[in-house]
């Protein structure tokens, strides 16, 4: 559990249309760099065989580096790659399933109310992902909730909950005082110009956050 919530602090979730001119591998690898502790790759609109191939890609890096890869909803991928993880959402795969299926690796599963927090911890997950915190342009469909939900969450569970949702430089102090373990981040560190220097900030605000 203890090496869980260490990973959690800055949780890069990938995204490619934040690409530029470097590959997705080079972006990761400098936000490792940078001061990353756990990424998970999330494309949603991928063949599964590309998806597979650029799996197996950045856990190259994040194997090279030694922090977890979790795969976002697909469990075949996440097997057939040995992914340290997998993170699935409310419509997707219940903790539970996943869980069987993957023995005692990491499971996510994100959450907006209490009930659900609760009831994926009762499910075996490992750590839950908490938002949108923020309004973002990531997740369009997703509802921002309000700290002081984020607060009950992180009470009613024993397990490292995660904030996610629009969090960047600007807003993350305000995070401070929630509970929270952990927080991911998708754009304030991949659409920067420097994501190295991106993500360095982005690690010691976290921690003060966290602190």
């Amino acid at each position: 559990m203890k090496e869980h919530k260490q990973a959690m602090l800055l949780y890069l979730v990938t995204d490619r249309a934040w690409l530029g001119e470097q590959a997705l591998s080079q972006q990761v690898e400098q936000a490792i760099q940078g001061g990353v502790t756990c990424v998970q790759l999330r494309e949603k609109n991928m063949a599964d065989a590309d998806f597979l191939n650029l799996a197996k890609e950045i856990k190259l890096i994040t194997d090279r580096y030694k922090i977890p890869f979790i795969i976002n909803d697909n469990v075949d991928v996440a097997i057939a790659v040995n992914a340290d993880g997998v993170h699935v959402g409310q419509s997707d795969m219940r903790a539970s399933n996943v869980r069987a299926r993957i023995g005692d690796k990491i499971v996510g599963v994100s959450a907006q109310t209490v009930e659900q927090a609760v009831y994926a911890e009762q499910c075996g997950a490992s750590y839950i992902g908490v938002g949108a915190v923020f309004s973002t342009t990531t997740k369009l469909d997703a509802n921002t909730l309000s700290l002081e939900t984020l607060s009950h969450i992180c009470k009613a569970v024993s397990i490292p909950v995660v904030a996610i949702g629009g969090i960047n430089a600007q807003n993350i102090a305000q995070l401070k005082g929630s509970g929270i373990d952990g927080v991911a981040v998708v754009s304030a560190i991949l659409a920067q110009k420097d994501i190295l220097e991106a993500t360095k900030g982005m690690r010691i605000l976290a921690e003060g956050v966290i602190a």
